[in-house]
């Protein structure tokens, strides 16, 4: 909801900018310039600006654009692309996000890992994908996304198939691969789709708890359920990034540091604003 204090803090965004509300500010760019890339020993100097990279790379998950599309300030689309496959290869969009995310939770007076969380999934359009799944239930060709958020809504993993991989299957993977990044979580919270006999045997194996919240039977209409509404607003805060509204990607990672672009920069923008206060 627009308010008088939101116009006016996007309008001091837009003054330091000068550009797009998208770019860095100083304060965002200071919190995450020391993950860039050292440059190296040997060799030609190195020319790039990565605050110009990171700047170009945003605008384009947050507008929908095409590379060849990026306005020409922010250098060759070429070097902008390579730099970001080079980026992704190398985490620095999940690590930018997952840093911001344990600060967010500090400064919120909780944990840096979470010990629960809420698990579901979105099946999405994906034309120009080299594998795609028919999802029978929503009708969609395309990629399925399953994620795991904390009771807050911050995404703490997400997992991409093909759109006919049940939302059973995908969570598995969740479950294999959440105890690395994230050692604490124990319980997680999932609507009826995922009360299948092998995914609460290997929740079980792995020592979680997964908890089924599931509709009345003589509910009628919408009714914001306990625990997975915030799940629902995780997929919001992703489509306000155009460029996920489809998944436009031929391969999956690229799909994945996209995703990671938007979320990233949500809790990037979200810590720098409260330091300010």
């Amino acid at each position: 909801m627009w308010t008088e204090e939101s116009r006016g803090r996007v309008a001091r965004i837009e003054r330091k900018t000068k550009r797009y509300p998208c770019d860095l500010t100083d304060e965002e760019w200071e919190r995450i310039a020391p993950l860039m890339p050292k440059p190296g020993r040997r060799g030609r100097p190195r020319e790039v600006d990565f605050r110009e990279v990171i700047n170009a790379v945003r605008y384009l998950v947050r507008s929908g654009c095409g590379w060849r599309m990026l306005p020409i300030h922010f250098g060759p689309w070429q070097t902008v692309y390579g730099w970001f496959r080079e980026l992704a290869r190398r985490f620095l969009f999940q690590t930018i996000h997952d840093v911001e995310l344990m600060l967010d939770r500090e400064r919120q007076g909780r944990e840096q890992s979470p010990s629960a969380g809420v698990i579901d999934s979105q099946s999405i359009k994906a034309p120009h994908s080299k594998t795609r799944g028919y999802d029978a239930g929503k009708k969609i060709v395309g990629r399925k996304r399953h994620i795991a958020v904390d009771t807050d809504g911050r995404l703490l993993m997400v997992n991409l198939t093909t759109a006919d991989i049940s939302d059973s299957a995908g969570a598995q993977v969740i479950l294999d691969g959440i105890r690395k990044r994230w050692p604490w979580v124990k319980h997680f919270f999932a609507d009826g789709a995922y009360d299948r006999l092998k995914l609460m045997d290997k929740a079980s194996y792995l020592d979680f708890v997964v908890e089924i919240i599931r509709r009345s039977d003589d509910q009628k209409g919408f009714k914001v359920l306990p625990r997975r509404w915030v799940v629902e607003r995780t997929f919001g805060w992703m489509i306000r990034w155009r460029r996920l509204v489809r998944d436009y990607e031929q391969r999956i990672d690229v799909s994945q540091a996209m995703i990671m672009v938007a979320m990233g920069g949500l809790m990037l923008r979200r810590n720098a604003r409260a330091v300010q206060r």
